[in-house]
C-alpha cells in the first residue's frame, strides 16, 4: 500500500488516501515520487478552471522519480536503457497521436485532441497518474528523461513546469542579439523566461512584477532592471521602459502573470513593429478592451499565444539545465517543501502567493 493526495472536485479539501499497487503493463515503470511541484495550474484544479477534468484525480503532472521496478525494457529519450535507482523525469503529456492534422499538418502538438496530461486529465480511475503520490505509473510510451548528474533533484523540481512554459514562449518570441525584453510577471514562468531571455542573445531584460522577494531573485539571475508594480504604477512602468529604450519601448515583451490587464499594458510597452507573447493567460480570467486600431494595426505588433508544451520544450529545458546549472541556482524558486499532509497548506500559499515555488516531498512529515 502506498499514499497519494486525490482532489475529489473543484473547491474540495484534499485527501490522502491508500492505494495498492497496480500490475505493471509490460514496458511500462513504477516509479517513486522524490518531489512533485504546487503550480498555478494547480490552483486552477482546485477551483473547477479548467475544462475536461475528470475529476477525482491525483494533482501533480511536473515530477522527478526514482525507477522502483520496470516490465520488461524500457528507454529514456535518448535511447538508453533505464534500470532501478536511476533518477529520471517524464513528460507529463502524454497519448499525442502524431497522426492528426494538428500533429502532422499544424505542427501543433499542444492541440492534439487525444492529448492527455499527467495530474491534469487523467483521473483516479485511470491509475495513479499524478505526482502528489509516494509512487506514480508511467504508462507504456511515457517519454522519459534521465536526470544528469549535474542536475539534482531540488534544482529540476525548482525549475519546475515554469521553465519548459517558458521554453515555448522564448522560441515563439524569436528574440535576436541585441534585443530589449520585458518580461511581465515574477512567477516561475516569467523569472525562467527572464534566464532564457539572456541566453538567447537578450541585451537588455526587464522585469515588470512582484512583490520584492521575487524580483530579488530575477536581479540574481542578472536580470538587468526590475520594476516593483506594487510601488509602481502604470504610467510610471510605461515611462521607464520608455527611458530604457530610447523611447521606442522594449523589442519583444513577454505576458507571464495571468491577469488579463496585463495584456493592454504589454502592448504599450513594446515598440512599433514590436512582437508581444502571450502565455501566462492559461485560463479564463476574464475579458479586456483593446483597441485593435491602436493597439496592433497601427502599432504593426506581431502577437502571439501559447499553449503548453512539446517533448522538445521539455527534452531542451533539461539540456540548458545541464549546461547552465553553476549559473543559475534554479533551486532558489522553492519556498518551501510540503508532506502529503500538507498538501492544502501548500496549495493555499501559491493561490495566495506566499511562496515561490511549493514542493511536495510525499516522504516527509
Amino acid at each position: 500500500m502506498f499514499r497519494a493526495a486525490v482532489m475529489d472536485g473543484f473547491g474540495k479539501p484534499i485527501r490522502i488516501m491508500d492505494f495498492e499497487k497496480p500490475i505493471l503493463e509490460r514496458g511500462s515503470v513504477w516509479l517513486q515520487t522524490v518531489f512533485s511541484e504546487v503550480c498555478g495550474t494547480d490552483v486552477h484544479l482546485y477551483h473547477g478552471r479548467l475544462a475536461g477534468v475528470p475529476y477525482p484525480i491525483i494533482p501533480g503532472h511536473i515530477n522527478v522519480g526514482r525507477v522502483a521496478e520496470l516490465n520488461g525494457e524500457v528507454k529514456d529519450v535518448d535511447g538508453n536503457l533505464l534500470v532501478p535507482g536511476d533518477m529520471v523525469t517524464f513528460m507529463d503529456v502524454h497519448e499525442t497521436c502524431h497522426n492528426c492534422w494538428y500533429c502532422l499538418v499544424a505542427k501543433a502538438s499542444t492541440r492534439c485532441p487525444s492529448r492527455k496530461v499527467y495530474g491534469i486529465t487523467y483521473g483516479v480511475q485511470d491509475g495513479i497518474l499524478g505526482g502528489w503520490s509516494e509512487y506514480i505509473y508511467l504508462k507504456p510510451g511515457v517519454k522519459i528523461v534521465k536526470l544528469p548528474q549535474r542536475i539534482s533533484p531540488k534544482a529540476f523540481i525548482g525549475a519546475g513546469c515554469g521553465l519548459p512554459t517558458a521554453f515555448h514562449a522564448i522560441e515563439q518570441a524569436n528574440i535576436r542579439l541585441g534585443d530589449t525584453v520585458v518580461i511581465q510577471g515574477s512567477g516561475p514562468v516569467g523569472l525562467n523566461a527572464a534566464i532564457l531571455a539572456q541566453l538567447v542573445g537578450a541585451l537588455k531584460v526587464i522585469v515588470v512584477g512582484g512583490p520584492q522577494h521575487r524580483l530579488s531573485i530575477a536581479e540574481d539571475f542578472g536580470v538587468d532592471t526590475v520594476i516593483n508594480i506594487e510601488t509602481v504604477n502604470h504610467e510610471e512602468r510605461i515611462r521607464i521602459v520608455r527611458e530604457l529604450t530610447a523611447g521606442r519601448g522594449a523589442d519583444v515583451v513577454i505576458e507571464a502573470t495571468g491577469v488579463p490587464g496585463a495584456v493592454p499594458e504589454g502592448m504599450s510597452l513594446t515598440r512599433d513593429a514590436g512582437t508581444y507573447v502571450v502565455v501566462g493567460q492559461y485560463t479564463d480570467n476574464g475579458d479586456v478592451s483593446l483597441n485593435p486600431h491602436m493597439d496592433i494595426n497601427k502599432k504593426h505588433l506581431t502577437v502571439k499565444g501559447t499553449w503548453g508544451i512539446d517533448l522538445s520544450h521539455f527534452y531542451r529545458s533539461v539540456k540548458v539545465m545541464e549546461k547552465y546549472s553553476e549559473r543559475f541556482a534554479w533551486e532558489k524558486l522553492i519556498s518551501k517543501h510540503y508532506s502529503l499532509s500538507d498538501i492544502n497548506q501548500a496549495l493555499a500559499d501559491v493561490e495566495n502567493q506566499t511562496v515561490m515555488k511549493a514542493v511536495i516531498d510525499p516522504y516527509s512529515v
